[in-house]
This record gives structure tokens, C-alpha cells and sequence, in this order.
């Protein structure tokens, strides 16, 4: 059995503190090592947003040992899906690559009550992700 990553996912927001943080934790909890998974941030925050971090351990997973990490053209090149959660233009684009834009509430400032609604999206967003990288193998 191979242990090649069927993909690489980039997910990419201004803060690197909430949404791609949330998303990449959603993956590697629900792909394991069959997904390869990075994120980053145009501007990255000081740290992981506190509520971000108690949503998530709320559904049994810990991001609390992550940091905030700049967005980086060798990380947009090394991943098969960018994935970015309103960083705008600041995302370079290089051919091949699979791009996605998730529209998503911006956490920064929430409470945790406000911030479950955008988890439980980017939750549902990311098991419709691992279908289709599912399907991309079969191909």
C-alpha cells in the first residue's frame, strides 16, 4: 500500500487564525495521512483565534497547538487544491493547480456561539472535498 498523499489542500485566509485553521483540522481528522494538508495566511495573526480553537475541540479536535503561517508561493506550488477563504487577490495562481473560493464569515472578533455555524460549514465543505478527491483517485 502506498503512503503517497492522494492530494495536497492549501487553505488560505487573511489571519491564518480561524477559518483555514478549522478546515485544515477538519481534514487531517477526516483524511488522516491519505491528504496531505497545509494553511496559511496573506497577513497571519499572532496566534490561533481562542474561539476558533474551542469550537473545534467541541467536535473532538485539537488545533490548539497550531500557529498562524505566512502564505508562501513554494506552499501554493506543493498543493494540488488551493483552497482560500476571502484572501482575495493576495493568492498567487499557478497552472495545474485546482482553485477554490469558500465563502465563509470571517470568525475574527466571534464569540464561540458565532463561530460553530461557520465550523459546522467548513465541516461539511471539507467531507464534499474528500468525496471529490475520493473520485479523482478512481479516475
Amino acid at each position: 500500500m502506498s503512503t503517497t498523499p492522494a492530494a495536497s489542500v492549501l487553505f488560505v485566509c487573511v489571519h491564518n487564525a480561524g477559518r483555514s485553521q478549522m478546515a485544515a483540522g477538519f481534514l487531517t481528522h477526516l483524511a488522516g495521512e491519505r491528504v496531505e494538508v497545509r494553511s496559511a495566511g496573506s497577513i497571519p495573526a499572532d496566534q490561533v483565534n481562542p474561539a476558533a480553537i474551542e469550537a473545534m475541540k467541541e467536535v473532538g479536535i485539537d488545533i490548539s497547538d497550531q500557529t498562524p503561517k505566512v502564505l508562501t508561493t513554494e506552499a501554493v506550488q506543493a498543493s494540488d487544491y488551493v483552497i482560500t477563504m476571502g484572501c482575495g487577490d493576495a493568492c498567487p495562481i499557478f497552472p495545474g493547480k485546482k482553485y477554490l473560493d469558500w465563502a465563509l464569515e470571517d470568525p475574527a472578533g466571534k464569540g464561540v456561539e458565532s463561530v460553530r455555524p461557520i465550523r459546522d460549514q467548513i465541516k461539511t465543505r471539507i467531507e464534499a472535498l474528500i468525496a471529490e478527491i475520493n473520485a479523482e483517485q478512481e479516475n
